[in-house]
C-alpha cells in the first residue's frame, strides 16, 4: 500500500493526539447530555472507534450508511441511505461522526433528514475537512484537520474499498486512480 502513497499528510501518532483532544472537547461540551454518536459508514469506523473511547461520559452510538459517491473519486450528487438508524433520536443530542467533510452534499442531506426526527441538537464532528471542495453551505462543529484538495486514503478513507487499513493519512498517487 505504501508504494501507492505520494506523501503522508498526517501520521498515526499525530492523528491519535488530535483524537485525544477532540474527545476531551466533546466530553467538556456533551459530558452531561448522554449524546448519541452517529457514525456515517464506512469511512468513519476507525475515527469513531478511537473517538468514542476518548469520550469520558455516558453515551450511545449508532450507524448509518449514507453516500453520494459510487466507486469513483467524485460525488454523484445523489444521496442514498442504505442503512438507517436503529434508535430513536427524538430529544437526543446527536453527534454525527464523519471521516471527511468534502463537498458537504452527504452531510447537508443527512442533517436535514435527521432534523425531521426532532433531536435536541445535531453536531458534526469530522476528522478531516476539505473546504476547497465544498459545494453546499455546511461546516463541522469539531474538526481534526483541514486538508488540501487532494485524493486522500488511510485511517478509514478508501479508494474503491482499498486503503482503509492504512494507518496514516496519505495522498494517493494519481496514477492509481486515473
Amino acid at each position: 500500500m505504501r508504494e501507492d502513497i505520494e506523501r503522508i499528510l498526517f501520521t498515526e501518532a499525530e492523528m491519535k493526539q488530535r483524537v485525544d483532544e477532540l474527545g476531551a472537547e466533546l466530553t467538556r461540551d456533551f459530558g452531561d447530555k448522554n449524546p448519541m454518536f452517529l457514525g456515517v459508514l464506512k469511512g468513519c469506523f476507525v475515527f469513531m472507534a478511537d473517538l468514542i473511547r476518548r469520550f469520558d461520559a455516558p453515551c450511545t452510538m449508532d450507524f448509518m450508511a449514507v453516500s453520494s459517491y459510487g466507486s469513483g473519486t467524485s460525488s454523484t450528487g445523489a444521496v442514498k441511505i442504505t442503512k438507517d438508524l436503529s434508535q430513536d433520536i427524538h430529544g437526543r443530542h446527536v453527534i454525527i461522526v464523519e471521516d471527511i467533510l468534502d463537498t458537504g452534499i452527504t452531510l447537508s442531506y443527512l442533517k436535514k433528514y435527521l432534523q425531521n426526527r426532532a433531536p435536541a441538537s445535531i453536531t458534526i464532528c469530522t476528522m478531516f475537512d476539505k473546504p476547497e471542495r465544498r459545494e453546499v453551505n455546511i461546516q463541522a462543529d469539531y474538526c481534526g484537520f483541514s486538508i488540501p484538495n487532494a485524493f486522500v486514503v488511510g485511517y478509514g478513507l478508501d479508494y474503491d474499498e482499498k486503503y482503509r487499513n492504512f494507518p496514516d493519512l496519505g495522498i494517493l498517487k494519481e496514477e492509481v486512480y486515473r
